[in-house]
This record gives structure tokens, sequence and C-alpha cells, in this order.
């Protein structure tokens, strides 16, 4: 019998993603059939690097490498790379997330567990793109700002407002508008392919942000506050995080949880 927060704990730590997946699927069939228990208590570690510090030249945001002609093998690369550092962030995300919150309900690691490994297919996705194009994983410098994320959110309420709530709920508006931009060039089999992987993301993903209102809403029960505290956390670290909304994708948003009310504040007029 293999204890849940101790393997996670070594899938977390493993510096070359191909371990870290072919361990994380080991340990998820596992989990499936009953074979991982839980521990009572558990000190869970806190981080002081992300896991991908061997595999990728880590950098400022604004000096990451810009997306320009997607016309181009570079152009491609560089947004394939971009997209495909985000995804792979977001498996440590969501395996931190599960690690890190001891005696939840089980379903709260049911849905981050299956969270991870729609990540890890969309990252794997990616990566074969990258692979055609002679290009992989770790080729271009990236920052480490969704990793910073989970180091400054140590509480559940926090997290589940800050990364499905915000980081990963602004993907549903950033990602149509790439789509869009794909769609303006010629007809271009790698365009094609990058547009289909896009799509998939952005359909699963929003399943990934209701789950994180659902927990949202659970740990504002359990700490008897509304749920309107959720501008409040992330103004406190994202300030003026809603003052200039671009594009809100109101229709996957509201799927994903989010109320009319709670839309209008971020837009700041009437939009449902």
């Amino acid at each position: 019998m293999s204890y849940f927060h101790k393997e996670l704990e070594i899938i977390l730590e493993y510096k070359s993603p191909k371990q870290k997946i072919e361990k994380f699927n080991t340990f998820y069939q596992h989990y499936k059939s009953g074979k991982i228990e839980f521990e009572n208590e558990y000190k869970v570690k806190e981080f002081q690097e992300p896991s991908y510090t061997t595999v990728c030249k880590i950098v400022r945001p604004q000096d990451v490498p810009k997306r320009r002609n997607l016309t181009t093998r570079e152009g491609q690369i560089t947004l394939i790379h971009a997209v495909a550092h985000i995804e792979y962030s977001a498996i440590d995300l969501a395996l931190d997330g599960a690690y890190r919150f001891i005696g939840l309900p089980k379903q709260y690691y049911d849905d981050w567990l299956d969270v991870a490994n729609d990540e890890i297919r969309h990252f794997l996705m990616l990566e074969e793109l990258l692979c055609k194009l002679d290009a992989s994983y770790g080729d271009l410098e990236v920052h480490n700002s969704l990793f910073e994320a989970s180091q400054r959110t140590q509480t559940l309420i926090e997290r589940m407002a800050v990364v499905p709530r915000y980081l990963e709920a602004n993907g549903l508006d950033a990602t149509p508008m790439i789509l869009e931009k794909l769609k303006k060039h010629p007809k271009n089999e790698t365009l094609d392919d990058i547009q289909s992987v896009l799509e998939v993301i952005l359909d699963e993903e929003i399943d990934h942000v209701k789950k994180g209102d659902v927990w949202f809403t659970y740990a504002c029960e359990k700490e008897g506050v509304g749920t309107d505290v959720y501008f409040e956390i992330i103004d406190k670290y994202y300030p003026q995080g809603f003052l200039r909304p671009k594009n809100l994708n109101t229709k996957a948003r509201k799927e994903a949880g989010f109320s009319c009310s709670e839309l209008n504040h971020m837009a700041h007029k009437i939009i449902c």
C-alpha cells in the first residue's frame, strides 16, 4: 500500500517531465484501483523552486520570447512552447493542490488528480507539435509566475480563488483570441494542428475552472465568508487585476461557475 501525500511529494519533485508523467500515471492507476491510502497527518513541504529548473531557463516575464510571425517555424515554436509551459506548470499546480491540503473530502482529490491527468495530456499534445518542428520543451526561456502563485497561496480559499478562478479562467479569455489570430492566417498544417489542440484545451479548461469554483464555494462555506471575498483575494495578489478586462469569455465563464454579478464587476458594466 502506498501513501497519497508522500507519493505526490515524490512526483512533484521529479525534475524530468518524462519521469514525472510516468510516475504520475502509475500512481493514478493505483489511486483509481484503491491501492493508495490517505495519511491522517502529513507535514507538507514548501517547495523553493519549480520542478522544471533543470529543464528550462527561467527569466522575468517581460524577457520571455515574444510571439511574432506565426507563419514561420520560429513563431510557431514560440507559441507552442509558451502554451506547453503553461500546461506543464498546470500539472504541478493541480498536483500541489491535491498534495498541500489535508483532510478534505475524497471528491476534492479525485477532481485535482483528474485535472492533473488532463494537463498531462495537453502537455504531451503540445510536446508532439514541438517535436514535429524539431524542437522540444526547454528550448526557450520561460517565467515562473504560476509557480510563484502556488508559493503565495497556502490556504484552500486563496488557492481556489487565484489558480483556477483567476489564472486559469484568464485562459478562457485569452485562448479564443489566439484562435482568432490563427484563423486569419492562410491554411497551414502546423497552424491547423495548433488550433485543434487549443480547442481541446479551451473546452477542457472550462471544467477545470468549474472544479475550482466548486471548491472555492466549499472553502468559503467552511470559513463562514461570502463568495464575494473572491475580489478581495485577487486584489491582494493581483492589484487592479480586473482594471482593463479584455474580451471576457462570458459564455465559458458562466459555464465554469461565474455569476453574472461577478462578470459585471469584472467588466465594469452590465454584460449579462
